[in-house]
């Protein structure tokens, strides 16, 4: 009897895999013309679907005997259009709240593969939920904890030291929450991370240093009395035609996890944008990783760009996911073709997904850790949602001498791979440490805004042997520090008992008019020794009208960064507060992140006022 009915559910299949179908194709968008990604696209009455790409498309093979199809997404209205004889359909999405139940009440079904006509098709059911739930934490994305950095009082603790962190990842998770109409969880939201995302007009380096250092100082804008500094960092930048030759490894993640639009479809998209910047003595290596390892192209020169990229069309998802093994293949054919004073650097793409593979993550580190002092850095391009683990390759790139972003849309995949090519790839100063010593005749108190994963003890700042963050050519770097001034009070400070021993009266200091003594050292890509230089800053405060473009838009997306966090040093930050500054420092914007950035600001403003929304600790 089973036999028979199996042989029925067999031909039921093949015969269903040989209707005539046709493809239909389209673009889904709001109301202002915006492309909505993740949109699920189904054929009514049949387990037929697909999701819209990050630039709103999709792309679907429907039965000629299909009359309809529905589009579906958490946040609007569903939507239902009849199929006539036109092959492309395209919708727009009003603003509106439905309960996705019933439409996909139908759809249970564990996800599978089929053969035929209606390969490639995804069938299951899609990952919505009612809007009453549809802000419930994603329990498989990993965020490691950010625990604020808290006031220090000057008297006592005049000395704080942190690595520089040129990772953009977390702005651009945030914007994929905030995107989907969901608050970011508290952990992912890593301030320093929020103001590196964009570009400030900083002065380049004229000296011996491959660093600049500039500052400023004025009135905390969500903090009254309070000070705000603001420290700029410039690296040297590089001409394209300088830059040395690159051995690159690209490390791909073909696991079964990778297979949604926004993860391996959009990967292919990226890298091709890097292919193409590549330069005839460039070489590019590809290798995979899905159960176990292998390699995919061997050490290609980047004149040949169609071959490069014919091998990246092939790549497919499926399998568990061996990371550790296929980082251990990766560098080694990074070793094998190691470029002399050239770029050597294996470029992992993944969802962060790692379950199979070298036993530990401490392991894993090591093995980084090792190749990085044999001139082999990594960098991590993190893809996807749902299981994204943010908490695992923030750390490996650190270890790599790596820097690490999180690739949202093919527009952020350009922002990466072409128009910061020569920063994202090309280091020109590592282990970039800062120390500052605050003099307490000027500063009552300190707080370093951010950087909590950065910190590090007073004594590392010496320690050559101590790994710190990279600067890539024309790399900015942007830190904020609110100031209690001598002489004032906050409600942040506790009560401290003077030191006995120790000069903490301002009249026993002295009259210097140095509010702090800022110290940098780094080393050059090729050395292990480091090279120190310091700059002594005034006690100079502007107003906040008379401050650059810089300040006046770093500190609006610190303030947005506070809200976020809901942090107990926000203070009377508000969403409005941060709108309008950061409209009066757009700057020139030609890319229109800065425009994109109020976008984003009046979205959350507008689910963190709403009656449904749950808030996503």
């Amino acid at each position: 009897m089973k036999i028979k009915i199996a042989l029925l559910l067999i031909f039921a299949l093949t015969a269903f895999s040989m209707l005539p179908t046709r493809k239909i194709t389209g673009i889904v968008t709001d109301e202002n013309g915006k492309p909505i990604p993740n949109v699920t696209v189904m054929v009514e009455k049949t387990m037929i679907s697909t999701k819209t790409d990050s630039l709103g498309k999709y792309a679907i093979q429907v039965p000629a005997y299909a009359s309809t199809l529905t589009f579906v997404i958490a946040g609007y209205m569903s939507q239902k259009m009849t199929l006539g004889t036109s092959h492309v359909v395209n919708v727009v999405f009003k603003t509106g709240q439905v309960d996705l139940t019933d439409v996909l009440s139908q759809r249970r079904f564990p996800q599978r593969k089929v053969t035929g006509t209606y390969a490639n098709m995804e069938m299951g059911t899609a990952t919505f939920a009612a809007p009453s739930q549809r802000y419930q934490p994603l329990e498989t994305e990993n965020y490691n904890p950010v625990n604020e950095n808290g006031f220090q009082v000057a008297s006592q603790t005049p000395v704080t030291t942190f690595s520089v962190d040129v990772d953009r990842a977390s702005y651009s998770n945030t914007r994929r929450f905030l995107n989907t109409g969901q608050m970011p969880p508290v952990d992912a939201v890593r301030i320093e991370e929020m103001i590196n995302y964009f570009d400030y007009e900083y002065a380049e380096p004229s000296g011996n240093h491959p660093i600049a250092v500039s500052t400023e100082m004025t009135d905390s804008p969500w903090n009254p009395g309070l000070k705000l500094l603001h420290i700029g960092l410039q690296a040297k930048t590089i001409p394209m035609k300088n830059l040395p030759a690159s051995n690159l490894v690209f490390l791909i993640d073909v696991s079964g996890s990778m297979s949604d639009q926004n993860k391996l479809p959009l990967l292919k998209r990226a890298f091709k944008l890097l292919v193409d910047q590549l330069r005839p003595q460039d070489k590019i290596s590809i290798v995979v990783y899905a159960g176990a390892a292998g390699e995919i192209l061997k050490p290609t020169s980047g004149s040949e760009k169609m071959k490069i990229k014919v091998a990246l069309d092939g790549l497919e998802a499926g399998g568990s996911t061996a990371g550790g093994d296929g980082i251990e293949l990766a560098y080694k054919m990074a070793k094998d073709n190691f470029l002399e004073n050239g770029n050597n650097r294996v470029i992992l793409a993944t969802d962060g997904d790692f379950n199979v593979g070298i036993s530990s993550e401490a392991a894993l580190q090591r093995l980084i850790e090792e190749k990085r002092k044999e001139g082999i850095f990594l960098s991590i391009m993190g893809f996807g949602m749902g299981n994204y683990k943010d908490s695992h390759v923030e750390t490996l790139a650190d270890k790599g001498n790596g820097n690490y972003a999180y690739i949202d849309n093919i527009q952020e995949a350009r922002k990466e791979f072409v128009q910061e090519f020569g920063g994202t790839l090309f280091t020109v100063a590592k282990d970039v440490k800062i120390q500052i010593e605050f003099n307490p005749r000027h500063v009552k108190a300190y707080r370093l805004i951010g950087y909590e994963n950065r910190a590090l003890k007073n004594e590392e700042f010496h320690d050559d042997k101590k790994d710190a963050g990279e600067m890539g050519s024309g790399h900015t770097v942007t830190a904020l520090y609110e100031l209690v001034p001598a002489g004032s009070d906050s409600q942040y400070l506790s009560k401290n008992d003077p030191l006995k021993y120790q000069k903490t009266n301002a009249s026993e200091i002295g009259n210097s008019d140095e509010m702090l003594t800022l110290k940098i050292r780094y080393k050059k890509p090729d050395s292990e020794q480091s090279t120190l230089f310091d700059l002594p800053v005034k006690n100079a405060s502007k107003s906040f009208a008379s401050c650059s473009e810089n300040l006046r838009f770093a500190s609006a997306v610190a303030e947005f960064g506070l809200l976020l966090r809901n942090s107990e040093f926000r203070g009377k930050a508000a969403y409005q507060s941060v709108i309008t500054r950061a409209k009066t420092a757009l700057g020139k914007d030609e890319e229109g992140y800065r425009a994109e950035f109020v976008q984003l600001v009046k979205t959350a403003d507008a689910l963190s006022s709403g009656k449904e929304t749950v808030r996503r600790d």
